[in-house]
């Protein structure tokens, strides 16, 4: 019973509906800001620089840091010491997924592809690099391996470019390494045609499905 006695009930009253017009709005928050979502943490980058593309880095340094700092408000430095630029996000950095798309656009730059091209990936959401091997086809050695890659670029990297051309991507062959810059389905269609010629497919063979496969996509869009 003391115990009973000792403990308080309270009653709220239940608003009437005249009442509820009395209720407080709903806040309105304003979007939280790069370095706001991240509990005011800067969020790093770093891209490694191989040897040979450090002096066409130099060259293109200025066409790398105006669309990363200017427009995508992203800091960018090259470390000398340890041969990599490195990127970090700032106050005012509107969106977080800029750092990304940075590192990606420096990332392709260091594959091999023009800043004009791998600057797109700034620009739209959908773009991708995707890169693969000839070993991953079919294991070649000596001189099978020399004329596959004859075969993928072509006399005067005529093949290379009627893909690129057919399909909406960039390519870019580096000895035994390929890149694909593109969006998915076109980089599909590349990598179908690029895997074909080192397979062993005539280059009139894979002109005429691409032509097919180019008028197909002509007709989509």
């Amino acid at each position: 019973m003391q115990a009973e006695e000792s403990m308080e009930i309270e009653t709220v009253p239940i608003p009437s509906e005249n009442d509820k017009g009395m209720l407080p709005r709903k806040p309105n928050f304003e979007p939280l800001k790069a370095h706001e979502m991240s509990d005011g943490r800067v969020q790093f980058r770093k891209v490694s620089v191989p040897p040979h593309r450090y002096t066409p880095l130099k060259k293109a340094w200025m066409d790398i840091y105006a669309p990363v700092y200017d427009q995508m408000k992203i800091d960018v430095r090259m470390n000398l010491k340890a041969r990599k630029v490195e990127l970090k996000t700032r106050a005012n950095t509107p969106d977080i997924s800029n750092l990304q798309k940075c590192a990606d656009f420096v990332h392709a730059f260091m594959l091999g592809f023009e800043v004009v091209d791998a600057v797109a990936l700034l620009r739209l959401d959908e773009l991708y690099v995707e890169s693969f091997e000839i070993k991953d086809v079919k294991t070649l050695r000596g001189e099978h391996l020399s004329r596959a890659i004859g075969r993928l670029s072509g006399k005067g990297g005529k093949t290379k470019f009627a893909i690129e051309n057919a399909t909406k991507t960039r390519i870019v062959i580096a000895d035994t390494k390929i890149h694909i810059l593109g969006s998915f389905s076109n980089i599909k269609i590349a990598r179908d045609s690029l895997c074909s010629l080192i397979l062993g497919s005539p280059a009139g063979k894979v002109y005429s499905k691409l032509r097919s496969v180019a008028a197909r996509l002509a007709e989509r869009f």
